[in-house]
C-alpha cells in the first residue's frame, strides 16, 4: 500500500487559509479529512476557511468544541465539522451520526485520535505543527487511498 504525502510550509494564517480553500475545492461527498495538532495549532482556522469557501452564502462558522458537530448545507450536499476533543466515549460517535456522515457528506474531524478503531481507512490525514516563534506552520498531509494522490499532487503545484 502506497502512502501519498506532502509537506507544506505556511508563512501566515492567510497561507493556511489559502491551502484550506484549495483543498475545499477538491472535496466531494464521502471525503473525510482528519485534522490533528495541538491546541492552538490552527485546526479550526483551517476548517473555517475551508467551510466558508464551500458555502453559497457566508455564515458564522463557530468551532464545534462544545456542540461537538456543526453541519452545513452546500450546493452539492452536506459538510460536517466535528471537534472530538471533549468526547469521552467512542460510542458517542455513532450516536452523533458521524459514521453515517463519513459515508454521505464531507467530514472535517478535529482530534481524530478519539475515533480509535472507527477511523476511516480512506481519510486524508492532516497534521498541523504548532508555531515555534511566529505564525508559521508546517502542515503534513498523508493518505493511503488512491483518491488522494491526485489531490495532494494538485495542492503541491
Amino acid at each position: 500500500m502506497t502512502t501519498h504525502r506532502a509537506e507544506f510550509h505556511l508563512a501566515s494564517p492567510e497561507d493556511t487559509a489559502q491551502l484550506a480553500v484549495r483543498l475545499g475545492a477538491e472535496l466531494r461527498a464521502g471525503d473525510c479529512v482528519l485534522l490533528s495538532g495541538g491546541i492552538g495549532a490552527g485546526k479550526s482556522h483551517f476548517a473555517r476557511a475551508l467551510i466558508l469557501s464551500r458555502l453559497a452564502e457566508p455564515e458564522d462558522v463557530p468551532s464545534p468544541t462544545f456542540t461537538l458537530v456543526q453541519t452545513y448545507d452546500l450546493l452539492d450536499g452536506e459538510l460536517w465539522h466535528a471537534d472530538l476533543y471533549r468526547l469521552s466515549d467512542v460510542n458517542h460517535i455513532i450516536e452523533l451520526g458521524l459514521l453515517d456522515a463519513m459515508q454521505s457528506a464531507i467530514t472535517l474531524i478535529e482530534w481524530p485520535d478519539r475515533l480509535a478503531d472507527l477511523t476511516p481507512r480512506n481519510a486524508l490525514h492532516i497534521e498541523i505543527g504548532d508555531a515555534a516563534r511566529d505564525d508559521t506552520r508546517t502542515l503534513n498531509m498523508n493518505a493511503t487511498d488512491e483518491r488522494w494522490a491526485r489531490v495532494i499532487e494538485a495542492l503541491q503545484t
